[in-house]
């Protein structure tokens, strides 16, 4: 049975029914993109193209399942939605590497690392260039390394090639890290996030075999989100249809808001030059908004250059004004903003019809404290999860390798953490014996340490120096000795006895770039501790104990919280592909909205100079904060903010004045305020009045 288009409109329907060849599908805020694009897919299963013969890329799981449930809902028909390759770029080289793994040299399977461990992998790297150490006391910042790192892979940058840029610091010390951090991983028989795209596509370009395999198993690709793809995604992509040309992309320009991470947006803005004979069809009706919140996107955007021409228009009619409510300080925005919350939570809104957006973290301390004040319940998206952190991970880690030896990820994550000498040239030679042998890693350190009755035939001609062997064996005696306590019980007590035997506060202290950053992850230390001492005085026993770390190891930031009746704190970026009735859009100031940072970048910064002061990515970020709203925004600033404990003035975001006059409705709370005193003190005098009679 054909899927039923007539509710599409005609642009919607042309794209659908597209034959084959390369399709650019421009879907504008709110315009129906995910129904283009599931209908696509119904209506090529319906011409007979075998499911397992579609593959559908997106950026998040998320939208990958709602996706797949949508097609399965046309369809009438789950089973096949199955069979379909639906997921991220990320999770379809995940597939690719793991079915080409012998070709990779990985017969025995290999890790992914998140950030967490790439840090620690450049931190222990750092540490072994002492030639390379800063100007003495001044550390480098490991971030900024790994950024460089990871935008030079994303641009599919191999460490060879790696060409830093005149004058700057950072590209210098990555220049030598780069390698480094590649073999280390090559060593720990792991690869990062980057590499689940980079990796395929070095295997695609240099095997045929491999390439023919793969370039022929999928008839259809489809590609979500096309504007936020970078180099080696794109590359992937065009792998995977170098045999018939037969792809559909669907994204938006004026929504391309990560280049900090690697996007690029001129593969959308070039995608006809790219992909000879392509289609271009537009989406310009928006379901979402009214057209006053839409007249507003339009005026911003309108000021970009380098954006396909394309005007957003809605048949919801012209909708409330923007409110621009001007506040004295911070202080008084966040208390108007939860103020204000709390009257449309009375008028009738639901908490979760609200959610407030800001640029950066740090503006959401002081509306966080407004809330609770005010009973408004909330759910902040983004931020890294608790057990993510590193300091967190390396503990857990030392864990589960005291109550498992065989876990050789958490091995290979604490076999030099803190740093005992033990590198990557070493574990390589740990890893070939273990396999010439059939044995394990942990048997092999056990060997090292005469703590096992393994012959130790070879082990003399691994190369290993006496120093080595030493740390090796103290490194042995405790996890030997955490595995006995935990195996007692006592969890806790047994992990405090760790931390103080590899003396982890004091490597924490030594890597901190501050004393403040210390602290900070000593705590989040500490926080652990907290947690197994809840656990302990629930579910008591090594069982138990290993069963809360394997729960841990599933926990997730990827998905939002949407459980519960809660309004909506996150960034800009965060608010990504999601809509509200009402939105607060809060601090658009200059140096906030655009960012301080996009106007002045910093040492640490990887932008390209020449891009430096280009504001075309904070305007789109504006962009799609405003069309995040559905039937009401809400525009705030303030007119002084405390900088490094002074109050300093600010003026309006230059966005916000590319917004028509007469869409806006001015609120100055300064002056609401000082008219609302004397009211005030007249009801408080005539109260105290009745009382005293």
């Amino acid at each position: 049975m054909a899927v039923d288009t007539s509710r599409l409109n005609p642009p919607q329907r042309a794209a659908v029914h597209h034959g084959g060849g390369p399709l650019l599908v421009l879907a504008g805020a709110g315009s129906g993109k995910t129904r283009v694009i599931t209908y696509r897919i119904a209506h090529l299963l319906d011409l007979g193209i075998p499911a397992d013969a579609i593959a559908a890329l997106t950026f998040t799981n998320k939208a990958a399942e709602e996706m797949r449930e949508r097609i399965a809902h046309l369809l009438g028909d789950k089973k096949l939605a199955r069979k379909l390759t639906m997921g991220t770029f990320h999770a379809l080289g995940l597939t690719m590497l793991r079915a080409e793994r012998k070709s990779l040299g990985y017969p025995t399977g290999f890790a992914v690392y998140d950030t967490a461990d790439q840090l620690g992998v450049v931190r222990d790297i750092l540490r072994g260039l002492k030639d390379f150490s800063r100007d003495g006391e001044r550390r480098w910042d490991v971030k900024a390394i790994l950024t460089r790192i990871s935008l030079a892979k994303n641009g599919f940058v191999a460490p060879e090639d790696y060409q830093p840029r005149e004058g700057d610091e950072y590209d210098f010390i990555t220049q030598e890290v780069y390698p480094r951090y590649q073999a280390a991983l090559r060593a720990y028989a792991a690869f990062d996030f980057d590499d689940l795209i980079v990796e395929p596509v070095r295997l695609l370009q240099r095997d045929p075999a491999v390439a023919d395999r793969w370039a022929g198993r999928y008839r259809f690709v489809l590609v979500d989100e096309f504007q936020d793809t970078n180099k080696a995604q794109l590359l992937l992509v065009k792998e995977l249809i170098a045999r018939h040309g037969n792809l559909t992309v669907v994204g938006d320009d004026d929504q391309s808001i990560y280049a900090w991470r690697g996007a690029d947006p001129t593969h959308i803005l070039r995608f006809a030059d790219m992909f000879e004979g392509a289609t271009v069809v537009k989406l310009e009706q928006n379901y979402r908004s009214t057209r006053m919140i839409l007249d507003a996107a339009n005026a911003v955007i309108a000021n970009n250059a380098n954006r396909h021409g394309k005007t957003l228009w809605s048949e919801l009619g012209g909708g409330e004004v923007i409110t621009h409510a001007v506040a004295a300080d911070v202080e008084q925005e966040s208390r108007w903003v939860a103020l204000e919350v709390k009257r449309l939570k009375e008028a009738g809104r639901r908490w979760q019809d609200i959610a407030v957006l800001y640029r950066s973290n740090l503006q959401a301390k002081g509306l966080e404290d407004e809330l609770r004040q005010n009973g408004v319940p909330y759910v902040m998206y983004g931020g890294q999860e608790f057990f993510e952190r590193k300091e967190v991970k390396d503990v857990i880690a030392y864990l589960r390798l005291a109550l498992n030896p065989r876990d050789e990820l958490s091995l290979r994550r604490v076999v030099n953490y803190p740093s005992r000498g033990v590198g990557p040239a070493t574990v390589e030679r740990i890893v070939a014996w273990a396999q010439a042998r059939h044995a394990s890693m942990w048997d092999v350190l056990r060997a090292i340490a005469g703590a096992a009755d393994v012959e130790h035939t070879d082990l003399d001609a691994a190369g290993l120096r006496p120093g080595v062997r030493a740390a090796l064996a103290d490194f042995v005696a405790t996890v030997e000795t955490l595995g006995n306590g935990l195996r007692t019980g006592a969890a806790v007590a047994s992990t405090r006895a760790l931390i103080e035997t590899i003396r982890l506060h004091d490597d924490l202290r030594e890597a901190a770039p501050s004393a403040t950053a210390a602290q900070r992850r000593i705590d989040n230390v500490e926080g652990l501790l907290r947690s197994l001492e809840r656990f302990e005085q629930r579910a008591p026993g090594p069982d138990a104990l290993g069963d809360y770390l394997r729960k841990l190891s599933l926990e997730s930031g990827e998905e939002a919280d949407t459980s519960g009746d809660k309004i909506v704190l996150t960034t800009l970026h965060g608010a990504k592909g999601l809509e509200f009735p009402v939105v607060f859009m809060v601090g658009l100031e200059e140096e906030l909205l655009p960012h301080a940072r996009t106007l002045n970048p910093q040492a640490t910064d990887a932008l390209d100079p020449d891009h430096a002061s280009d504001v075309s990515e904070e305007r789109r970020l504006c962009y799609v904060g405003i069309t995040r709203a559905q039937r009401k925004l809400y525009i705030t600033r303030a007119c002084t903010r405390v900088s490094r404990g002074r109050p300093m003035p600010r003026i309006p975001s230059r966005f916000l004045l590319e917004i028509p006059d007469d869409l806006l409705e001015v609120k100055d709370l300064a002056e609401e305020a000082r008219q609302a005193v004397p009211t005030q003190e007249l009801r408080s005098f005539f109260a105290n009045f009745a009382a005293d009679d």
